[in-house]
């Protein structure tokens, strides 16, 4: 190697061309680039795994924290809407550094998958730990966390007597005492797609019509706000998922502990009935992820016993692996039977649900 040239930089580079202009500038030129090249790319990159997530909870971050520490594997997350996410995937193609897509609903991830965003997962350990109806059938996104939406009711003016169904509140004795958010919530269009699964679209339709002429008030907010609006007095019964409630019993705040005071947890369609509805928040591995293997590491992670405590315990949602205990916030609700249809029925009758909530006037 020329002596003007130490550990790949070169010295004097004026005086090392000027002494062959021809040959030596061609020498110089590739080795300035094979420098910047190499500095540009180092030999071993790091394990990384890189999350898209619409879940904004401190639990979620601190599972993250814990599989970094255990594996050495970093993970590196996007936080954003379902639907920026998605046009954000669709965006990148092939070029996306996402690995992992995690959403909330059954929905989202139905709407996800028919979009072409994931790639069927493989792995025995997390199609064991997650009950069928939890998961596509065809491995393309398995649940994390479930959540129960149900009747949150008064308790100085509603009797639990009183309640019994979903289907119940249609009828007229609800009139003006019921509240539930938009009808753009992906929450609410689970929902009434789980009743369109179960009763058909006419019997839905029929129902929907009776729902929404015993709201309260306009649809406004999220589900904190319906919960607040029963304790203010605006209405007696409001739909809600549990975890809403959860976090307010876990407040601080005096405001929130003399709100909670007043609200009863009532789960529909128990004994005969099929079960009160329950939906989930879930994951799939992106379509062109490049850190498959991390990625499905992580899906194993969260799905461990001590992860789904985690969830459990910390934003106080119900575990998808049945030999989890449930928080003591959530196992005072009492236990419940939950509805067994399978939640990919959610998002086939997405489009129907939404049509036949905008002909009940549901905004």
């Amino acid at each position: 190697m020329h002596k003007s040239i130490v550990f790949g930089k070169i010295q004097n580079l004026d005086r090392f061309i000027k002494k062959n202009p021809i040959k030596n500038l061609g020498i110089a030129i590739g080795l300035v680039v094979g420098f910047a090249t190499m500095t540009a790319q180092p030999v071993t990159a790091a394990e990384q795994v890189n999350i898209y997530t619409s879940r904004h909870y401190k639990a979620d971050q601190d599972l993250f924290k814990a599989f970094e520490k255990e594996t050495g594997i970093k993970v590196n997350t996007v936080q954003g809407k379902d639907n920026a996410l998605f046009q954000r995937l669709k965006r990148e193609g092939r070029n996306s550094p996402a690995d992992l897509l995690v959403t909330v609903d059954a929905g989202n991830l139905g709407r996800a998958q028919k979009a072409n965003l994931f790639q069927p997962i493989r792995s025995e350990k997390i199609y064991k730990a997650v009950p069928k109806r939890l998961r596509d059938p065809k491995g393309h996104w398995v649940g994390l966390t479930i959540r129960a939406r149900v009747i949150m009711y008064h308790l100085d003016r509603v009797k639990p007597s009183a309640l019994s169904t979903y289907e119940g509140l249609k009828d007229k004795k609800w009139k003006g005492r019921i509240l539930i958010r938009s009808s753009n919530n992906i929450y609410n269009q689970s929902l009434v797609a789980s009743l369109i699964a179960t009763m058909g679209k006419e019997k839905t339709l029929a129902w929907a019509k009776g729902f929404t002429a015993n709201f309260a008030r306009k649809p406004k907010g999220g589900d904190r706000d319906q919960i607040r609006g029963v304790g203010a007095g605006v209405a007696d019964i409001a739909i809600s998922n549990t975890y809403y409630l959860g976090r307010l019993t876990a407040s601080k705040k005096a405001k929130d502990k003399a709100l909670v005071a007043k609200i009863g947890v009532f789960f529909p369609n128990q004994g005969a009935g099929r079960g009160a509805h329950i939906n989930i928040s879930g994951v799939g591995i992106t379509r062109h992820a490049k850190n498959v293997k991390n990625a499905t590491r992580l899906i194993e992670f969260l799905l461990r016993k001590k992860s789904q405590k985690k969830y459990a315990n910390a934003n106080y949602e119900y575990p998808v692996r049945a030999d989890i205990p449930l928080s003591g916030i959530v196992k005072a609700w009492g236990a419940f039977k939950a509805d067994h249809i399978n939640v990919v029925n959610f998002a086939r009758y997405n489009a129907d649900a939404v049509r036949i909530m905008d002909k009940a006037g549901w905004r």
